[in-house]
C-alpha cells in the first residue's frame, strides 16, 4: 500500500504529501500512472510464414499524474497559499525527484520533469492536476545491495533472489591479487537462460577490475598503481553483459589458478510498477 509521496526538486527541499495525513492542508486525491507502461513490440512479416516474428520490444516513458485538493483549515492557511507553495515544488519544466513509500517494497525514487500544473482559480472546489514525465520508467530502490563470493578454477556457484521486477545492470569489482590471464563470469538467469561474459587480458597483483553492466553506462576498467584504464579491448566479442532478472540469479566466476580471489556485486534494484 501507498502511504506516502515526497516531491524533491533541489532547491526548495522536499514536498511531504502523506496520503493519510491532511494536517498539511493538501489531500492525495488519485495518483495515476504508476502501474507498469505499455511496451512497443516491434516485428517482422515473412511472406511465407503465418504471422510475425518478434524483433525488438522497449518499453514507453511513465507519465504520473497526481489529483490534491485543499483543506486550509487545518494548515491555517488559504488556497491561494497553498497553491502558491505548490508551485515551489512543481512549477511547469522543473525537474523533480518522486519518493514512494510502499508497504513491502520500501522507499522508491523516480526522477522526471513537470510537465503541467494545473490549478483552476474559479472553481467551487479547489483541485491541482499535476503532470510528470519520467523518461526513465523505472522506480528504484534508495539503497543499492551486495553481493559477495570468490572466484573458482572449477565448480562453485552463488544463488540469491534478485528483489526488482525489472531487469537490473550492476557493477563487478574483483581485486586481483595473483597473475591472471583472464577470467569468465556465468550468470544463469531464473528462466535457465546463462550468460557468459569472457575477459582476456594479463592482470597482476595489485591491480582491480571494475565491470559495469549498468545499461546506458557500460564499462569495464582497470586499475594499476593508482592509474585506472578501459581495458574495454578485452572483452571477447562473443560476450554478452550480464544483468540480473526477478527471482533467483546463479553466478559463478571462473579464474584458473589459486587461491580463489573474493570479489563483490553492487546493484540497485529496480521496479516497473508500484
Amino acid at each position: 500500500m501507498l502511504t506516502k509521496i515526497e516531491v524533491f526538486n533541489g532547491t526548495s527541499g522536499a514536498l511531504s504529501l502523506p496520503l493519510t495525513d491532511i494536517s498539511s492542508g493538501y489531500v492525495v486525491q488519485e495518483v495515476r500512472g504508476l502501474d507498469p507502461v505499455k511496451a512497443t513490440i516491434v516485428s517482422t512479416k515473412l511472406a511465407q510464414l503465418d504471422g510475425s516474428r518478434r524483433q525488438a520490444s522497449r518499453r514507453e516513458n511513465r507519465n504520473i499524474v497526481i489529483d490534491l485538493g485543499f483543506v486550509p483549515e487545518l494548515a491555517s492557511s488559504t488556497v491561494q497559499a497553498l497553491r502558491r507553495n505548490l508551485y515551489a515544488y512543481l512549477m511547469p519544466k522543473t525537474m523533480v525527484t518522486l519518493r514512494f513509500h510502499v508497504d513491502g517494497v520500501g522507499f522508491v525514487d523516480i526522477q522526471g520533469e513537470v510537465e503541467s500544473c494545473e490549478a483552476p482559480l474559479f472553481t467551487a472546489e479547489p483541485i491541482v492536476t499535476v503532470s510528470i514525465i519520467c523518461f526513465d520508467p523505472d522506480f528504484y530502490a534508495l539503497a543499492s545491495s551486495e553481493v559477495a563470493g570468490s572466484t573458482t578454477s572449477t565448480s562453485g556457484e552463488a544463488t540469491f533472489q534478485y528483489p526488482g521486477s525489472t531487469e537490473a545492470g550492476f557493477i563487478f569489482e574483483l581485486p586481483v591479487t595473483r597473475t591472471l590471464t583472464g577470467f569468465t563470469i556465468y550468470n544463469t538467469l531464473p528462466n535457465g537462460i546463462q550468460q557468459i561474459f569472457d575477459f582476456e587480458d594479463g592482470l597482476l597483483s595489485g591491480d582491480k577490475i571494475t565491470l559495469t553492466t549498468v545499461p546506458g553506462n557500460k564499462s569495464i576498467t582497470r586499475t594499476r598503481a593508482g592509474v585506472e584504464k578501459s581495458v574495454l579491448y578485452g572483452v571477447t566479442p562473443e560476450s554478452v553483459w550480464p544483468y540480473f532478472s526477478p527471482g533467483g540469479n546463479t553466478v559463478r566466476v571462473r579464474a584458473s589458478g589459486s587461491p580463489n580471489m573474493p570479489y563483490s556485486i553492487e546493484y540497485t534494484a529496480k521496479y516497473g510498477g508500484l
